[in-house]
């Protein structure tokens, strides 16, 4: 039986620099999670603002018990201050959203719903996105196709912060870097169940917007990282073996090469050598690999406490 103290609702809000949404955002959240009846926390993670963030969190802090806060003493970015909730949270399921109002608050009992269902993981998709067409829309939907093609798990929208975990997955997820949005994919890893809902998204009414068409290089080299971990973690010397196979090949073209234009060219020779001694680097990596992997792996047999 499901002890009636414990919580089963967390709500973490990474916040920065949004003193003019915070009260609206807190009064949504309560009021949704109230609807809930289940016993709730919300984690406000203030990611180092420098406007009057903090001073309207401590104040929904000393006056609900159910507000938590975290404060960074300067911005370390989204994914750190999820993190950071993350490890905070207490609740049974576990809903992540954005502090500038465009995520509705409303949608969180219809992804609790769906995490009943049996999913670990359910993602909001912002299907009619009030962002702008250019700068906004257009990269995202190139991003998410892109990303969903690499990971193999389609999601349509890697970028919408709503979302429902269940605790015990989203406890394994490491996070670091800007992979907040690969929380997904990432998941998959420890065999999660993930669906997707269309949910509410609204144009923002203040500030403006932290993210632009910059980050697109971050999200590349995340992208490339997490294809590593998805797809070759496993089997590290799958991928090594790979680089190892196509540097051989090179060597063996640089040999033949230096074979039709003479013997006493040593250029292509020398590239020849390069290749193979690449080869032999990335064989011995993928070794090493497959030994921390199976190291790793290593789970010691429960033990039996014998109380007196």
């Amino acid at each position: 039986m499901k002890n009636k103290r414990s919580i089963g609702l967390s709500v973490v809000v990474p916040i920065f620099n949004e003193e003019e949404s915070i009260p609206q955002l807190y009064a949504s959240i309560q009021t949704a999670c109230e609807k809930t009846a289940e016993i709730y926390e919300i984690i406000f993670v203030d990611d180092g603002s420098r406007d009057g963030s903090f001073r309207q969190l401590t104040r929904f802090y000393h006056e609900d018990p159910h507000v938590k806060v975290i404060r960074f003493r300067k911005n370390y970015g989204q994914t750190s201050a999820m993190a950071a909730g993350f490890r905070a949270a207490r609740g049974d399921i576990v809903v992540s959203m954005d502090g500038d109002l465009q995520n509705d608050p409303t949608d969180i009992p219809r992804l609790l719903a769906k995490i009943d269902e049996g999913y670990d993981v359910v993602c909001g998709w912002r299907k009619d996105r009030k962002d702008k067409l250019i700068s906004r829309k257009i990269p995202s939907r190139i991003a998410n196709w892109i990303i969903g093609k690499i990971t193999q798990v389609p999601i349509h929208d890697n970028g919408c912060s709503l979302k429902a975990y269940r605790k015990k997955i989203i406890k394994q997820v490491s996070l670091y870097s800007e992979l907040h949005r690969f929380i997904p994919a990432m998941s998959s890893l420890a065999g999660a169940r993930i669906a997707e809902i269309v949910v509410t998204h609204h144009a923002r009414q203040f500030g403006t917007s932290k993210y632009g068409i910059s980050r697109a290089w971050k999200v590349f080299l995340d992208l490339f990282l997490i294809k590593l971990l998805t797809g070759f973690a496993a089997r590290p010397a799958l991928w090594f073996g790979l680089g190892a196979f196509f540097a051989v090949l090179f060597g063996l073209g640089g040999l033949l090469g230096s074979m039709t234009v003479g013997i006493f060219n040593i250029t292509l020779p020398t590239v020849a050598l390069l290749f193979f001694s690449m080869a032999g680097h990335l064989m011995v990596m993928g070794i090493i690999g497959e030994i921390i992997v199976n190291a790793g792996n290593y789970r010691p047999a429960k033990m039996i406490v014998v109380q007196k």
